[in-house]
């Protein structure tokens, strides 16, 4: 049986961009809080921008050098610009079909208003005219367009404007100009007079910007703004110091090439066409925009609006238990392995892991992999306050991070400088796996405590981004841990592990054998299911593993949040396939892996997507869930999230992506559902709660049988 036949692949790209509208289905969909539709529209710009900046760049790069290998879906580089580029001209239509068909007119029914130059008040004028002589137009550079001084460098994602004027008395004679919009001030400036009246920097400059024409007029001012690629381009194995080579790639990154050229709807053709030459750029990399460039600015827009609580999100806090606060965590984690689930879970008993090892007299080594942290991580703070204590502690921070990778090699330093031994990366993978060992002696003798998790080490995204970590002391996890960080910092090479599994390959060998397993279990006539739960799912040979499996009669259910290369639906290949996608508040990031193995069920947490990338060119980690209140309690949040009727999209056989058909089954939003139950946990603990409490509090999941398991089997439904 052929698996590999292009009609059963969809590209990686297009499966991308199908994921983008299904955010943008968040910004239409009514029963979202309306200033939370407003952030997701924003967010389908930042997607957009990233998206262009490293999946077109890769692609431009292959087409220019002739490269006409296709991919599993039989698409060549060229084929695959142009599908992109048809389908985001009809993406950003629908961006702003969204943004001035239904949400402006939404804010503006509750009194919140964008507005332009003709529709302020005689105050608010005279507030923006103010505005502009005393703090922006001294900010301001008009740069010439002319013989003697060439078109300027128009660096990534700047907001300009382009002016067209001629000298007083002399209509003939046009000359070009343009201004960069300084991003050191606010985009949208709050107006004064009526609460939430909002106007863009850029419309105050285009109405005074001739003051800096003195003897000129000007004819016409429209907005513009590029993409470049920022792909890091490291020759690794041309340079003996990686962090200076990628400090160098980030000086370089600006100036790349124009990947797309937006420019709004009332700039002249003319305009748009000188434009266009002067960047280097196609008609097909040119986007017409009716409306304010560059919708990042809605997040701002949001953040300024007040008084309209009742249009966002009701807030919750995580709920951080008081067990932590009264016992050592060392002590909590060797009495039983303590499951995560973030962000109902707070992130904070991992900031204090790594805070009371630093603490510890008897913590004699922290060892850690950091791949994104926040700006101000004080989970670095806390390992360079271990080093000073004395502690042996060794962080591997992948500087390749992409577009983190300046605040890496910023923390890099700080790390060095604070005592601690850093490791760069490897040569020719990133290290994206999420482990911090703490070794410690104790009357027993040396033991190690791990943390593993699904997601970054980051405590801000760990607010939005649902994760899973693990808190075990294991001895055998323990002993693979430890090979691990030897095998980054030098040069030892384990003949097997204990109970980790690692990329590269390692991983891709255990999930093909443990797929195999299910193949062989379902072809004895015995019942075999297969669940996964990731980010997304593209390489080709896992792909057609699962189709095999799916032939051999393996029951499979797939919830894939974003890339998803497999089709559903073809007739004795995929017919036992069923793959959802869940968009909702937060955003779903946990990688989770469950084989029925014949009956004695096996259930994996990774931070390894399914993707050629991470299976091959990342040190990623894979580890099992070895007690069974942990296991039950991670297959019982898949299952809840299967289950969702409200925020999953299910992948069809023509390759859309379909809300559930919710007639006869009960209204189930799996993340709502997840903050619901334990906020009833919290009131079965508190049944008085306090006159003041305003949020949600959550309970971390333990595996001790005294736990009660609050998830049900109709998943906590509400």
């Amino acid at each position: 049986m052929n698996y590999q036949k292009e009609s059963y692949y969809t590209n990686r790209e297009l499966s991308w961009m199908d994921f983008n509208y299904r955010v943008l289905d968040e910004a239409r969909d009514k029963d979202n809080p309306l200033l939370e539709r407003v952030r997701f529209l924003g967010i389908t710009q930042s997607n957009l921008d990233e998206f262009f900046t490293v999946r077109v760049a890769s692609l431009r790069k292959l087409v220019s050098v002739n490269y006409t290998k296709t991919d599993s879906a039989g698409l060549t580089p060229a084929d695959q610009v142009a599908a992109i580029s048809d389908q985001a001209h009809e993406m950003v239509k629908r961006q702003y079909n969204t943004l001035n068909r239904s949400l402006l007119p939404l804010l503006e029914q509750h009194d919140i208003k964008l507005l332009t130059m003709p529709e302020l008040t005689e105050e608010q004028f005279n507030f923006v005219k103010n505005y502009f002589d005393d703090e922006l137009y001294p900010a301001l550079t008009p740069m010439a367009d002319d013989s003697s001084r060439p078109f300027p460098f128009i660096a990534n994602n700047t907001l300009n404007i382009a002016l067209r004027i001629y000298k007083n008395g002399n209509k003939k004679e046009r000359k070009f100009a343009t201004v960069q919009v300084p991003d050191v001030f606010p985009r949208v400036v709050v107006l004064p007079g009526a609460e939430n009246r909002f106007i863009l920097i850029e419309d105050i400059i285009k109405a005074f910007v001739g003051s800096l024409f003195i003897n000129y007029t000007v004819k016409e001012t429209s907005a513009y703004r590029v993409i470049r690629d920022l792909d890091l381009d490291v020759a690794e194995e041309d340079t003996s110091d990686l962090l200076k080579e990628v400090q160098k790639q980030l000086k370089m990154r600006e100036r790349g090439k124009v990947m797309r050229l937006e420019v709004e709807k009332t700039m002249s053709k003319h305009q748009r066409t000188r434009l266009a030459k002067a960047l280097g750029t196609t008609e097909s990399s040119l986007y017409v925009v009716n409306g304010p460039l560059n919708l990042t600015f809605l997040s701002k827009l949001v953040k300024s609006i007040t008084g309209h609580e009742d249009l966002n999100y009701q807030k919750y806090q995580p709920y951080y238990p008081a067990v932590y606060r009264e016992k050592s965590i060392f002590d909590l984690i060797k009495d039983h392995d303590i499951l995560m689930q973030y962000p109902y879970d707070d992130f904070q008993p991992v900031v204090d892991f790594i805070h009371e090892a630093a603490e510890d007299k008897n913590v004699l080594a922290i060892k850690m992999t950091l791949y994104r942290v926040s700006a101000d991580s004080p989970i670095i703070k806390y390992l360079g306050q271990a080093a000073q204590n004395g502690k042996q502690v060794t962080v591997l921070v992948e500087v390749k991070a992409r577009f983190d990778e300046e605040n890496n090699v910023h923390w890099a330093k700080k790390l060095e400088e604070m005592g601690c031994h850093v490791i760069y990366g490897l040569i020719g993978l990133k290290t994206h796996c999420k482990l911090a060992l703490v070794v410690r002696r104790e009357n027993e003798g040396i033991k190690r405590y791990m943390h593993m998790g699904t997601g970054n080490y980051n405590d801000v995204t760990a607010h939005f981004y649902t994760d899973l970590g693990l808190f075990t002391a294991d001895t055998d996890m323990g002993i693979d841990a430890s090979n691990i960080f030897n095998m980054l910092s030098g040069y030892s090479e384990p003949p097997y592990f204990h109970k980790l599994h690692i990329s590269p390959d390692g991983i891709r060998e255990f999930i093909n054998e443990k797929l195999d397993a299910e193949i062989a279990i379902a072809k004895a006539g015995r019942p075999a299911v297969v669940k996964m739960k990731m980010n997304s799912l593209s390489d080709p040979q896992i792909i057609s593993k699962l189709y095999e499996a799916s032939h051999a009669g393996v029951k499979i259910q797939l919830i894939i949040r974003g890339i998803c290369c497999l089709r559903t639906g073809i007739k004795g290949i995929s017919d036992n396939i069923e793959v959802h996608s869940i968009i909702g508040r937060l955003l779903e990031h946990s990688r989770i892996y469950y084989f029925s193995n014949d009956g004695e069920p096996q259930i994996y947490l990774s931070s390894a997507d399914m993707m050629t990338r991470n299976l091959n060119r990342r040190v990623e980690l894979l580890f099992p869930l070895l007690q069974s209140e942990i296991s039950d309690r991670a297959m019982t949040i898949f299952d809840t999230m299967w289950h969702d009727t409200v925020k999953t999209r299910i992948l069809q056989a023509d390759n859309s992506y379909q809300k559930c058909d919710r007639r006869g089954l009960p209204s189930l939003d799996s993340q709502a559902s997840f903050m619901a139950d334990a906020e009833k946990r919290v009131a079965a603990d508190h049944p008085t709660p306090t006159a003041t409490s305003t949020a949600h509090q959550f309970i971390p999941m333990m595996s001790p049988k005294n736990e009660p398991n609050t998830f049900n089997d109709d998943g906590g439904e509400h």
